[in-house]
C-alpha cells in the first residue's frame, strides 16, 4: 500500500486536518481533499471513490469525513485497515467530533497519523501505542523546569528578605531621628538588621552583619544619615533582571508576592541561603492507594533529613530533635557515621567522632524514616467519588475531607471523563478545568485549611459505566510532614554554644489514587 495523504474534511470541502506522506505539494493535497466531497455526491461506493489518478478511502465522522488518499495500485484491504485504525485514533484526541474541536486538535492528529503511517506505509502499531508515543515525556524538560522553578523561588525569597531589611532600616532610622530632636538626648545608632521572617524559619536570633547588607554596627549608623536610595522591588536589580530573562525565554513566571505579604503565602523555601550557616531540610514523599468502595489498600511514607553547613561555619555540630515519632510507628535509620548511642539516649544527632566536622557546602542525609499502614484514617485527604446514572446521564458527586491539622497547598483532583464532550459542572468548591487531551476533569483547590477542610463537586456527562470515572488521581504539597519531627536547636560540639540555623519541611505526593 502507498498512502499519499490523510485528512479530515467537511462536507463543503474544507480541509480541517491534512498530512502528506510523500513528496507532494500542500496545494496538491488540499486540492485533492477539496475535490473529494463532490465525488462522494455522485452516489458511487460508500467506502472508497476512484478517479483517474488516485483512490479515496473514507469514513463518515458526523458532518465530516476521515479520508485517505492512495494510488490506484495500492492494496485496498490494507488501506481499509489503516483507515479503521485512524478512525479509532481520532476520538482519543477529539471529543464531540465537531469542526471546532477537530481544528483545535489538528496538531495532535497530525502527530498521531505520523505514528500510524510512515513514508506512505502503515506501521504495526495499536491505538494504545499511538497515544503512548505521542505523550512521551522528556526527562530533560522536567529537569529544566525544576531548575527554573528553583531559581524563581530563590529570587522571590531574596526579594522578600531584602525588602524586610529595608523596612527595618527605615523604622530604625525613624526612631533614631525622633530621639535626636532637641531636648531628647543624642541620637542612637540603629542596630544591625535582624533576619527577615520572609524565609519562613522558626528562628528569631538576630542575623550577623554581612558585607553589602548593612556592614558593621558603625557602618549601619552612618548609613542612616545618608540619602536613602534603597532597592525598590519591581524597579530594577538583579532579581528583576533574572525574572525578565526567564520571561523572555518563554517561561511562565508569576509576579513576585508583595514584600508585606505573610511569609506563608510565598510557599515553601527552596534551598539554603547565605544567611544560614546551617540549613536542615526535612522532606517526605507520600504514596497512597485508596479503594473506590471505601477503605485503604496501602499508605507509605518515605522521609529524610539532610544537613548542609555553609562555607566558613563551624561544622562540628550536634542537632537536637523534637518529637518522639517512633511511638507513632515510624521506623528510623541514621547515617552510618552518626553516634547511635547519643541518638537513642538523648534524641540528638552528632558524629561518632566528635572532633570530625560535617561536610561543608553539600547536603548530607543524616536521618531517614519509613511508615506503612492500611488504616484509612491515616490518609491526609479522604476522597469519596460517587457516580450514578439517571435519565440517560451520569451524575458524578465527589467530595474531599482533610484529615490532618496542617494546610495542603496546590491540591489537584483529576477525574477521568468518558468521551462525549466537556462535562457540565453544577456544584463546585474551588476551580475546575477540562483537559480534553487526556479526557480528565481537573478540580483545583489552591489551599485547604481549617476554613475549607471539606468540599464537594458535582458534574454531569452522558450516561457511562461507573468504573469509567476511575482511577481518580490526587496531588498536593504541604509545609509540614507526616512525621512529627523537627530541630529544637543546633549547638557547637565545643562549648555547646547555639548556632544559627534555618529549616524547611516539605511533603509531596508520589502517588495518590482512588481505584
Amino acid at each position: 500500500m502507498v498512502v499519499l495523504a490523510a485528512g479530515i474534511v467537511t462536507k463543503s470541502g474544507k480541509a480541517l486536518v491534512s498530512r502528506q506522506f510523500l513528496d507532494m505539494t500542500r496545494i496538491r493535497i488540499e486540492g485533492l481533499l477539496a475535490a473529494f466531497p463532490k465525488l462522494v455526491g455522485q452516489g458511487k461506493q460508500h467506502t472508497y471513490v476512484e478517479t483517474e489518478n488516485v483512490r479515496y478511502l473514507y469514513q463518515p465522522l458526523e458532518s465530516m469525513y476521515l479520508v485517505l488518499v492512495t494510488n490506484k495500485a495500492s492494496n485496498i484491504l490494507e488501506d481499509l485497515e489503516t483507515l479503521r485504525l485512524c478512525g479509532k485514533v481520532v476520538p482519543e484526541y477529539v471529543h464531540g467530533l465537531e469542526e471546532e474541536a477537530v481544528s483545535e486538535a489538528a496538531f495532535n492528529l497530525i502527530f498521531a497519523f505520523d505514528e500510524i503511517i510512515s513514508l506512505g506505509y502503515k506501521e504495526n502499531v495499536t491505538v494504545g501505542q499511538v497515544v503512548q508515543n505521542t505523550e512521551m515525556e522528556s526527562h530533560e524538560e522536567k529537569l529544566h523546569k525544576m531548575i527554573i522553578a528553583s531559581k524563581i523561588a530563590e529570587t522571590r525569597e531574596t526579594m522578600q528578605r531584602k525588602a524586610g531589611e529595608i523596612e527595618k532600616k527605615k523604622m530604625e532610622a525613624g526612631r533614631g531621628s525622633a530621639r535626636g530632636r532637641p531636648g531628647e538626648g543624642p541620637p542612637a545608632y540603629p542596630s544591625a538588621p535582624a533576619a527577615s521572617g520572609a524565609g519562613g524559619f522558626g528562628e528569631s536570633r538576630p542575623a550577623l552583619p554581612r558585607p553589602g547588607l548593612g556592614g558593621s554596627r558603625g557602618e549601619a549608623g552612618l548609613g542612616a544619615s545618608r540619602p536613602k536610595k534603597g532597592m525598590q522591588l519591581g524597579k530594577g536589580g538583579q532579581a528583576k533582571d533574572l525574572l525578565a530573562s526567564l520571561k523572555a525565554e518563554g517561561e511562565a513566571v508569576e509576579d513576585a508576592p508583595s514584600a508585606h505579604a505573610p511569609p506563608s503565602l510565598a510557599g515553601p523555601r527552596v534551598g539554603a541561603t547565605a544567611s544560614d550557616p546551617v540549613f536542615v531540610s526535612v522532606e517526605e514523599t507520600l504514596s497512597v492507594v485508596l479503594s473506590k468502595d471505601g477503605g485503604m489498600q496501602s499508605l507509605e511514607v518515605q522521609g529524610s533529613m539532610s544537613l548542609q553547613v555553609g562555607e566558613g561555619a563551624d561544622a562540628r555540630l550536634r542537632l537536637a530533635l523534637t518529637g518522639d515519632a517512633a511511638q507513632q510507628g515510624f521506623q528510623f535509620k541514621t547515617h552510618p557515621n552518626i553516634d547511635k548511642g547519643l541518638y537513642a539516649s538523648q534524641n540528638v544527632l552528632g558524629l561518632r567522632d566528635a572532633a570530625r566536622p560535617f561536610p561543608i557546602g553539600a547536603p548530607l542525609g543524616v536521618l531517614k524514616w519509613r511508615f506503612q499502614t492500611d488504616d484509612e484514617a491515616a490518609a491526609p485527604l479522604s476522597i469519596n467519588c460517587w457516580p450514578s446514572v439517571s435519565g440517560g446521564e451520569s451524575y458524578v458527586n465527589i467530595e474531599y475531607q482533610s484529615q490532618v491539622p496542617f494546610d495542603l497547598h496546590g491540591v489537584q483532583i483529576s477525574i477521568p471523563v468518558p468521551a462525549g464532550g466537556a462535562p457540565q459542572v453544577n456544584q463546585l468548591d474551588g476551580d475546575w478545568r477540562y483537559d480534553a487531551r487526556k479526557g480528565h476533569l481537573v478540580w483545583s483547590i489552591e489551599l485547604i485549611d481549617a476554613s475549607n477542610a471539606a468540599g464537594a463537586l458535582e458534574f454531569v456527562v452522558p450516561a457511562a459505566d461507573p468504573s469509567a470515572f476511575f482511577p481518580v488521581e490526587v496531588s498536593f504539597t504541604a509545609n509540614k510532614t507526616m512525621c512529627d519531627i523537627g530541630i529544637a536547636e543546633v549547638t557547637a560540639v565545643e562549648g555547646d554554644a547555639p548556632v544559627k540555623f534555618g529549616t524547611r519541611s516539605l511533603l509531596t505526593t508520589d502517588e495518590y489514587v482512588i481505584e
